[in-house]
């Protein structure tokens, strides 16, 4: 973004961030809904990861307990994608309150990059399950699905933490 490309954009949102800075009360809500967003998408995921990690180290194609978590896990998706809606919109907020000092920080960029990562790393994930789920899948396909299953339940709770902490990070560094 060229410099008059940002000081054009700081003046539009220049409103957005006066109210921001002038109401505690703004600001308590719109960060409140971002770590609220982060908190159901974030805890759902980490708790759906867990069964995967559970479910996933044993029993065979046949397993009751994995075909239920294919199912569970299928359900947790549209809350964990409302979560994530809810914490980009309010995300955008925090952003547009303060624009110029979040854009200059590797912070922010950093936790923007984790971000990209979860959401590669939920793709992936939910292509597995829908591989998962079909019934031609010989047992060789269906064993190297569930170990990248597990691996990306395992990338998942650590990115959830890592862009916790970057976001905490970041309000300390901004």
């Amino acid at each position: 973004m060229t410099l008059s490309a940002l000081e054009s954009l700081t003046r539009l949102l220049e409103p957005w961030a006066a109210r921001y800075g002038d109401s505690a009360v703004l600001a308590t809500v719109v960060t409140a809904v971002h770590l609220a967003g982060m908190l159901v998408a974030g805890g759902l995921a980490i708790a759906a990861d867990r069964a995967t990690l559970r479910a996933g180290a044993g029993g065979g194609m046949a397993d009751p307990a994995r075909a239920r978590l294919l199912e569970e896990l299928s359900a947790a998706h549209r809350p964990v994608l409302a979560g994530l809606a809810v914490t980009a919109v309010s995300g955008l907020l925090l952003l547009a309150a303060d624009l110029e000092t979040y854009l200059a920080s590797p912070v922010y960029w950093v936790k923007m990059g984790l971000v990209v990562l979860l959401l590669a790393n939920g793709a992936l994930l939910a292509r597995t399950e829908r591989a998962l789920a079909m019934p031609e899948l010989d047992a060789g396909a269906a064993a190297a699905s569930w170990r990248r299953l597990r691996r990306s339940a395992h990338a998942s709770r650590l990115l959830w933490l890592l862009i916790l902490f970057a976001g905490v990070a970041l309000v300390n560094v901004a």
